[in-house]
């Protein structure tokens, strides 16, 4: 008996060809430097939120201090002297003799580095910075000479800033 030898036939090849694997690495790549891209982003900002509250906190409490205080036509110091916007002589905060002591005393306080109303500086908070502004304003029904607009802005590293408002309306004489 006599046998052929035939050659074998061969089914679809398996594996794939250069230019695909090619295309595979290119397309691969692609996904992993956006997604590695948008990871980068979002560690880059994942410290924001700590210096938006601590920027905050801060505002909170320079503003508990301010709105505290009194707001009178007069000094608190001497009856017989008008109070008007912005420190008497010689005030100053943190001072012992003579603080801030009336809501109108605080404009145009700023603060480089937060510290405590003794001026005693917040270990952590030298980086952050706070400025006060306190404007006359009407109230509804109530004269502007009567109201006040006090506005406190604390800016923390990278510049970004927190500004919290309050509105003040004379109880006494």
């Amino acid at each position: 008996m006599r046998t052929t030898l035939q050659p074998r036939r061969h089914g679809a090849t398996r594996g794939a060809t250069l230019v695909e694997v090619v295309i595979f690495i290119v397309v691969i790549s692609i996904a992993v430097s956006s997604i590695l891209g948008l990871l980068s982003l979002a560690v880059g900002h994942s410290g924001d939120p700590l210096v938006i509250r601590q920027s905050l906190a801060a505002a909170e409490s320079l503003m508990q201090e301010i709105m505290s205080q009194p707001y009178t036509a007069k000094d608190p110091d001497d009856p017989t002297v008008d109070e008007a916007i912005g420190p008497e002589a010689g005030e100053a905060r943190g001072s012992s003799s003579k603080p801030l002591d009336n809501v109108n005393d605080y404009d145009g306080l700023v603060l480089n580095g937060i510290s405590n109303a003794d001026g005693t500086a917040i270990a952590g908070l030298g980086q952050y910075n706070a400025t006060v502004s306190v404007q006359p304003t009407a109230l509804g029904g109530i004269a502007a000479s009567e109201g006040l607009l006090v506005s406190v802005t604390v800016t923390g590293p990278g510049g970004v800033a927190v500004t919290l408002s309050g509105y003040r309306a004379r109880y006494a004489p």
